[in-house]
């Protein structure tokens, strides 16, 4: 699913214009994203936990060559599915 069938799904369900779902699902995400920017996390009850993960800086190799090589660290999003949606899932 994109998410233009998102919207159409939203809109359908909601019984609400296709424009106003677009526009409260891109409100949605955009909250999302400023959340997890701050460092804050999002927990929907029963969907999941949306949060920040800190991955400290690292040496790898390169493959090619062997070499090893720095990772920089990196601040990674995370997502934890709630129980209801690993039932609904695994039905």
């Amino acid at each position: 699913m994109n998410k233009s069938e998102l919207i159409d799904a939203i809109a359908a369900s909601a019984d609400i214009p296709k424009a106003a779902a677009g526009r409260a699902l891109d409100g949605a995400l955009e909250a999302v994203t400023s959340a997890l920017q701050k460092g804050e996390s999002v927990a929907l009850v029963g969907f999941g936990t949306f949060s920040v993960k800190e991955r400290a800086a690292r040496t790898g190799r390169n493959p090619q060559t062997g070499n090893p090589i720095e990772i920089a660290a990196a601040t990674l999003p995370n997502f934890k599915p709630g129980k209801a949606l690993k039932d609904a899932v695994n039905k």
